[in-house]
């Protein structure tokens, strides 16, 4: 017995010695397959070329950069709500990088390992202005559009039960179609993420005629994630994500890098790799690898005005997402 035993714990641990690390794949293949939005602009959302840019976008790009050295080593997968953790799951896509919020149940339940949060947000209601429709609070009896298999749905259900209020949701798989059916008038609500309505509210026929409630009835926090099992994988898209924050609190830009690594502060030569840390070999990589994600896409900041900030359609507040010495929650964990 006491053979057979070892005998089956030694094939488990050839079987898994053979078994390819997503690190291991992503090189081997040449590129990393990301999932993202089927389009959300400011986040992620292909042009007329099918070139894809955004927010969401430059996270795996950056995670291309760390690891390939080539930030156009990508191929975008657009998932929708219902698809995207399966697609993870199965391994379809190496990295979610999708607008989703990170909760008790993916982190759990559907085996997903969430990065830090890219972007703190909160489900709100968008209605059009001749609705007349100030407040959420007089919404009862109301038609609201929504995606199935978001955390929107759920909110939406706890926030009109909780406050005695009727509805009837239209629901749909594909974020387009939520958007295109509240667009037509078959809602006389649309929710979902704030980002993801301001997003939106670009795209319709009349944007002016659309109005942002005041209320916020959940927390968002967004954040790319990986599946689980793979501890390497997941150690390098959390710290290029905390090498992006990191790199905006240090100062350091997509332009300034040389400058930085040769004159820089310990901490920012350990985050530049020009320092005698070997914070590469810690995950498998080249110890220039945040230099590599930096250089190619932009600090957190660069990303946030890039696609998101006020010289950008959305127009959006840093607010929470502005780092902790701006008043904000953003903060990178220490490079050392």
């Amino acid at each position: 017995m006491k053979r057979i035993l070892m005998s089956s714990a030694s094939v488990i641990l050839v079987a898994g010695a053979a078994h390819a690390t997503t690190l291991e794949d992503v090189r081997a293949r040449g590129e990393l397959v990301c999932g993202v939005t089927q389009g959300v602009p400011g986040f992620s959302n292909p042009d007329d070329q099918g070139d894809w840019s955004g927010f969401d976008v430059d996270v795996c790009r950056a995670v291309a950069a760390a690891v390939l050295d080539d930030a156009d080593a990508v191929r975008y997968v657009p998932l929708s709500n219902t698809e995207r953790f399966t697609a993870l799951q199965s391994g379809e896509v190496d990295l979610l990088s999708r607008t989703t919020t990170r909760t008790l149940n993916r982190d759990t339940a559907l085996g997903l390992n969430f990065a830090p949060v890219m972007f703190y947000d909160g489900q709100g209601f968008m209605v059009r202005e001749s609705l007349g429709a100030t407040s959420a609070a007089e919404l009862d009896g109301a038609t609201v559009c929504v995606s199935s298999g978001s955390t929107s749905e759920l909110n939406l259900a706890d926030y009109f039960n909780a406050n005695g209020m009727e509805y009837r949701p239209v629901r749909f798989e594909r974020a387009d179609e939520v958007l295109a059916a509240y667009d037509a008038g078959r809602c006389d609500v649309y929710t979902s993420d704030t980002s993801g309505l301001a997003a939106r509210r670009l795209v319709m026929a009349n944007p002016d005629e659309h109005v942002m409630l005041p209320e916020l009835i959940s927390k968002e926090p967004l954040a790319p994630a990986v599946r689980h099992g793979d501890d390497q994988w997941f150690d390098i898209v959390t710290w290029v994500v905390y090498a992006l924050i990191g790199a905006e609190e240090m100062g350091v830009t997509s332009e300034n890098i040389a400058e930085m690594s040769a004159d820089g502060s310990p901490d920012v030569q350990r985050l530049l790799g020009s320092g005698e840390d070997t914070t590469g070999e810690w995950m498998g990589l080249e110890n220039d690898w945040a230099a590599k994600a930096i250089g190619a896409v932009g600090n957190y900041g660069e990303l946030w005005a890039r696609h998101l900030g006020p010289d950008t359609p959305l127009e959006i507040e840093r607010g929470l997402n502005a780092l902790y010495t701006d008043g904000g929650i953003q903060y990178a964990m220490p490079i050392k």
